[in-house]
Order: C-alpha cells, then structure tokens, then sequence
C-alpha cells in the first residue's frame, strides 16, 4: 500500500467515524458509498477460530498474512480520529444548528440512495418487491417506542448482538437500536462508573453478533448480489425517518453528563422560514459530499 491509497483509506474511515457519531446515521452507508463494504465484511470474517490459534501459537507473521492489517490500520485511525476530534463539535452544532445539521446528512443519504440505486438499475417486479419490502420494516423499526426491556445479562449480550449488526448494515444505526431497546443510558452509565461485567458481556454479545452476521451478509452479496444491494437500498430509504430535519420531542432523558436530551420525538412539517431555504442548501450539499466521497474507494484491489 502506498501512500495515497493509506491517505484514502483513512479518510474513508474518518468519514464512517463521523458518521457513527450521527444518531440515525451508520458507517456503513459510508463504507458502501466508498465501495470499501465487501472488503470490510471480508477483513471481518478473517478475524475466526484460526485467528485466534495463530495468536496462541505467536504465528504471528500467519496473522499478518491472514487479517487485512494494511486495510484495518489506516481505517480504525480515520475512525479514531473523527470520534476523538469532533464529538464536542458535533454535539454544540446539534445544540445550536439541528436542522441544518439534520438536513445535510438527509441530503447525505438521499445521495447515497442514489448511487446504490444507480448499480441495480432497472428493476423488476421483484427488486421492486424487495425494495417496498425492506422500506416499509425498516421505517417501522426506526420509528419503534423505546421498550421496557429486562436489564438481565442474557439481553444485555442480546442487545450487543442487535447494536453491532444494525451498525454493520448501511442506513440503520445501532445506538438507535439500543435506545429503542432502552439500553443506551444503561450502556452509558456502565461504561462512566465501570461497570466491567456489564461493558464485558455488552462487548461479548458485539463480538458475537459481528463476527457472525457479517458472514450472513457477506454470503448474500457473494451470491445473492443484486437483490441484496435493492434490499439495502431499501433500508437506507427507510431510515430517512430517524434523520428527517423537523423533529417535535415527546420525552427527554438524563445523559451521562445530567442534561436532558431527547428520547422519543416525531417527525412533522417545516415552516416556510428562511430556516426551510437553507436546509434546501445543505441537503444538496450532503449530497454533492457522498458523490465525491464515493470517489474515494478507487480500485477495490488497490489497497490489498
């Protein structure tokens, strides 16, 4: 790898870091965008039962030649990087810009939309089938109440499994997911007064779910390519809802700092105010920015 293609690697992963700072939003819209998906899901599958041998073993140049290193390290450093550099910054301009903010990554996915549908085109009465399908569930999902679920360890491993697998899948968020399962704050707390069993057992169920969906997923574009990418296609439309700009708050809760921020709130129309006009603006922009970041993947083998 030289040192353009460790640059655009990194960005990508700066890009899928920013964007799992979004609630609503996942990285792995951007790793599809970027056309780094399938290797990601491949990289993932290598980390398996041999791994772990060759590390028991100290084969250690066995591992090198096994795990994509060359494509983890540069990604998990943009990943880094976004999180530890731009987390206050995104939560002032929640604060002060939502809807700006909101809209531009609507018009970010809406772009996305796009690109993925440009693949598959033109559909039949079955990708279409697909698409209605997976569209309607997700929009339904997303739109979930936050449930009361048992705080016990076999559904806190559970909802590990569910957060990681909703991350992995372009359009759905799996922070989301964990406040719909009423685990969010739990996991928040947890992780402030160091709760190791429950952070242990959440972070075993990531490590379960992770390294078995994504061979599910992985297997489906391997042989199933085309319904497959109409199906994420048809995620992506309907997570639209948890980043629609206008947003009335039903309920708040308590973050770890004490501040209230919202839990339950519902999507309604905008006012005709030059708020509207702006949010126009930047919703094109979000997606003139996924069309150049779609240019950064470059040839899928060049990083290899």
């Amino acid at each position: 790898m030289n040192l353009i293609q460790f640059i655009r690697i990194t960005l990508i992963g700066f890009f899928m870091g920013v964007a799992d700072l979004i609630p609503g939003v996942s990285g792995g819209t951007i790793a599809f965008v970027c056309g780094i998906y399938s290797r990601l899901l491949d990289g993932i599958k290598s980390f398996d039962f041999e791994a772990i041998r060759m590390i028991f073993r100290l084969d250690f140049k066995g591992l090198w030649q096994k795990i994509p290193f060359l494509f983890f390290i540069p990604l998990g450093l943009g990943l880094a990087t976004a999180i530890f550099s731009l987390s206050k910054l995104l939560s002032h301009l929640f604060q002060e810009y939502p809807v700006q903010l909101w809209s531009f990554f609507f018009g970010l996915i809406l772009g996305s939309i796009a690109l993925l549908s440009r693949e598959t085109w033109q559909w039949n009465i079955r990708d279409w089938f697909a698409f209605v399908i997976s569209t309607t569930l997700t929009f339904l999902l997303v739109g979930l109440p936050v449930m009361n679920t048992p705080d016990s360890l076999p559904f806190l491993f559970l909802s590990g499994a569910i957060a990681i697998c909703a991350m992995i899948l372009p359009g759905i968020s799996g922070s989301y997911l964990l406040v719909i399962l009423g685990k969010y704050q739990l996991i928040l707390d947890a992780i402030s007064s160091k709760d190791f069993q429950t952070i242990g057992v959440f972070v075993a169920g990531i490590i379960t779910g992770i390294l078995s969906f994504v061979r599910v997923v992985s297997w489906l574009l391997h042989h199933y390519r085309r319904v497959t990418l109409i199906t994420l296609t048809g995620i992506m439309t309907g997570a639209l809802r948890t980043v629609w700009p206008w947003k009335e708050t039903l309920t708040t809760r308590l973050n770890s700092k004490g501040e209230h921020v919202p839990l339950h709130q519902i999507n309604i129309l905008p006012d005709a105010d030059p708020t509207l006009v702006w949010a126009g603006v930047l919703a094109i922009l979000g997606a003139i920015v996924v069309v150049g970041m779609s240019r950064l993947g470059g040839d899928p083998k060049a990083a290899e």
